[in-house]
């Protein structure tokens, strides 16, 4: 097995073994047919509506109602006000949607093949496509270029004459007649019950606008442009026709008024650019840029662990690919999503899945495609302060469990185990301090050192003294529910172990950076005092983490969320021999239980297991993620379809080599006896080069670069 390939001998038959392939802003999943090519095209900026204002004005009033019903055991009334009061106006941000589908019709008159191969190529980041039909060998690539920001498909032949296919750009209810056109009665897949426009301009250009929907939307536009050598292109209709070309080439480009004032202003130019460069100028740009940042790491494992390899060479291709400076960030599904209505509305959910995302950025040596995170909460940041200020009556910067494109936090849906939870703006602000331990860019920190304090501040304001401890009320603990002695099942709480996990890293962070900038800023007194009430980590009489700042019996012990393992990994608060060992027992409880059972979750599983020195149970649940939570695709398997998971794993497989501070085979398991990895970054900027034998390390070459 090739570590660097991932093939089929058939076209996809449907989404779930389709190739992704990214730019950043855009995307396109290529299923590789033979009578028709599907491109389910992204652009990342396509979401329903524009900024709403959900904010919900009961709140300020609500809140002591709910904190007196909570501190009474009246947790089913408070739950109820929390329902009321605290729930978003709509209750649900807006949804990310698909940008089209670009099909091309070839003129074979059946699917009938010899010798298919559909391959991705992590390595080159491309999807190639081959198979003999009627004497010929055709051939096709498609790539997704940073550098000309178009997704451009090249399509060839061993004999000359033999390229002839039709485009049509759809976006609607998607059909997916995969079958040869000449076979379909009806001939117009997708519908294009979602698109304002189809026109044809110059003879060998489609381009498709539409409105997202919803009061305030963007208006986009996709641009198709088709160039052959030899043979004939002409515009019949919404369609371009190519007959009898030696080969051609297909450009796409998108965007949206998110971006752009004039969006078939930038079409045009993009198109025309890449056009005068040629296919072959195209592919030698991207794979330079690409390869610029692919090639900065890799690993070496023993025979037999060639799949374990190319996962980890699968989160570096996903992550290049989706996430690059002036993009937005990897979202629940990345850039790759094919529903109008997706699920969970392939949204940003902060109360794990986007942090997951980012993991494994900075250790791979890929400080930049972090860098769309940053703009994100600083879009956040406004928004949030809006909402400290109105629902909660506290300075500072909060957000709950959800964002969208337009940085909205006001509280995502009406979920009592969810959705009054007020840290994601303090977890978000963590990637920041991380994104600065690891490049040493003092500049950047400064930059966003008041969205830091912000979200600190917030927390300052909103606090309560419970027992002498700060405590949140109301919280919860995402995204599970206790019982109490009557029975009775709850969400809401005063203070979860999950909050004074996340906390005490963001006042530690908010602190240090202080000590670096020495901005004098009042407020950083009030941060150290408050640092001074968290209360610590606790085992409870059982021996596990607690979960709640009282000892409540779990609704659902195997539960997929482990948020009171927060300080294990990705924080730092659960150290030591005695809180390892009850860190340990509180997963053993909850896998016994069923956890892990979808990706992402199994995913943080290995990364506690590795931050506890624990390497089989690591690669135990690392293997187990692989045979049960990766569609063929390799994409992760929430079910559906979640991207989180994938990055997740590549996480796991780091922690397992290198621990969070530096430490050489903290968690290696005996599968890798040996191996090696290179150029993974260190918190402080340096590099490393890592080889090892029969689990010891052999050569260890520390270096800046």
């Amino acid at each position: 097995m090739d570590g660097n390939i991932l093939s089929f001998t058939s076209p996809a038959s449907d989404w779930n073994e389709a190739f992704p392939v990214g730019c950043g802003r855009l995307g396109a999943m290529v299923f590789g047919g033979v009578g028709t090519e599907l491109l389910q095209l992204n652009e990342d900026s396509v979401w329903y509506g524009g900024p709403k204002d959900r904010i919900n004005l009961s709140a300020k009033d609500a809140i002591p109602k709910i904190r007196k019903a909570i501190d009474e055991g009246r947790i089913t009334e408070a739950q109820d006000l929390c329902a009321l009061a605290l729930s978003g106006i709509p209750d649900t941000q807006s949804h990310y949607e698909p940008l089209c589908n670009l099909y091309i019709l070839f003129d074979h008159e059946t699917d009938d093949t010899e010798e298919y191969r559909r391959e991705l190529d992590l390595e080159e980041s491309g999807v190639r496509i081959t198979y003999k039909k009627d004497g010929a060998v055709f051939r096709r690539s498609v790539i997704a270029s940073f550098p000309d920001k178009v997704i451009a498909t090249d399509l060839g032949c061993d004999k000359p004459g033999r390229i002839s296919f039709r485009t049509q750009i759809a976006r609607g209810n998607i059909t997916w007649d995969m079958r040869p056109y000449k076979t379909q009665i009806y001939r117009n897949p997708g519908y294009n019950s979602c698109v304002d426009s189809i026109e044809n301009t110059g003879g060998n250009v489609t381009v498709l606008t539409g409105r997202c929907g919803g009061s305030g939307s963007s208006e986009f536009a996709c641009g198709i442009k088709v160039i052959c050598k030899g043979g004939s292109v002409s515009s019949v209709g919404s369609s371009i026709v190519v007959e009898g070309a030696d080969e051609a080439q297909i450009l796409i480009a998108a965007t949206s008024e998110f971006y752009e004032s004039d969006i078939r202003g930038y079409l045009d130019k993009t198109l025309e650019d890449a056009a005068a460069k040629g296919f072959r100028k195209i592919q030698e740009d991207h794979r330079a840029d690409y390869k610029w940042l692919y090639g900065r790491t890799s690993l070496t494992l023993p025979e037999g662990q060639q799949d374990v390899v190319r996962m980890f060479n699968f989160g570096k291709y996903l992550t290049i690919s989706g996430s690059r400076p002036g993009s937005q960030p990897l979202n629940l599904q990345g850039i790759w999503n094919k529903d109008t209505d997706p699920a969970w509305g392939s949204k940003y959910t902060i109360n794990i899945n986007t942090e997951m995302n980012y993991w494994p950025c900075e250790a791979l040596d890929l400080p930049e495609c972090h860098l769309p995170l940053m703009d994100l909460i600083e879009r956040m940041k406004p928004r949030g302060q809006e909402v400290a200020r109105r629902m909660y009556g506290a300075r500072g910067f909060a957000a709950h469990h959800n964002t969208d494109l337009f940085g909205d936090c006001a509280p995502q849906d009406t979920c009592l185990s969810s959705t009054y939870w007020v840290l994601g703006a303090a977890w978000l602000c963590l990637h920041i301090w991380e994104h600065y331990r690891y490049t040493g860019d003092v500049a950047f920190l400064s930059e966003h050192f008041d969205t830091m304090v912000e979200a600190a501040v917030f927390i300052v304001d909103y606090k309560i003294l419970d027992n002498g401890y700060l405590a949140l009320s109301p919280t919860l603990s995402p995204e599970n529910e206790y019982v109490l002695e009557n029975g009775e099942t709850g969400c809401v709480c005063k203070g979860a172990s999950m909050d004074d996990q996340i906390i005490g890293e963001l006042f530690g962070a908010v602190l240090k950076a202080e000590d670096i900038l020495k901005t004098g800023r009042s407020e950083i007194e009030e941060i150290r005092e408050a640092m001074n009430l968290i209360k610590p980590v606790t085992i409870g009489s059982d021996g596990r983490i607690l979960e709640w700042h009282e000892e409540y019996e779990e609704k659902d012990p195997g539960h997929r969320h482990i948020s009171h393992l927060f300080g294990l990994f990705p924080g730092t608060s659960i150290q030591g021999e005695e809180l390892i060992a009850a860190a340990t027992e509180t997963l053993a409880k909850r896998l016994e239980s069923g956890s892990g059972h979808t990706g992402w979750s199994r995913a943080w599983i290995i990364n506690l297991y590795a931050a506890a020195g624990q390497g089989e149970e690591a690669y135990k649940h690392l293997r187990l993620l692989m045979s049960n939570s990766l569609l063929p695709n390799l994409l992760d398997n929430h079910p559906p379809f979640q991207i989180d998971g994938n990055f997740g794993l590549v996480s796991g497989i780091i922690r397992m080599i290198l621990g969070r501070e530096g430490e050489c085979l903290p968690a290696l398991p005996a599968a890798w006896k040996s191996g090696s990895v290179r150029g993974l970054k260190l918190p402080g900027g340096d590099k490393i080069d890592l080889v090892w034998e029969d689990g010891k390390v052999v050569s260890e070459h520390i270096y800046h670069g």
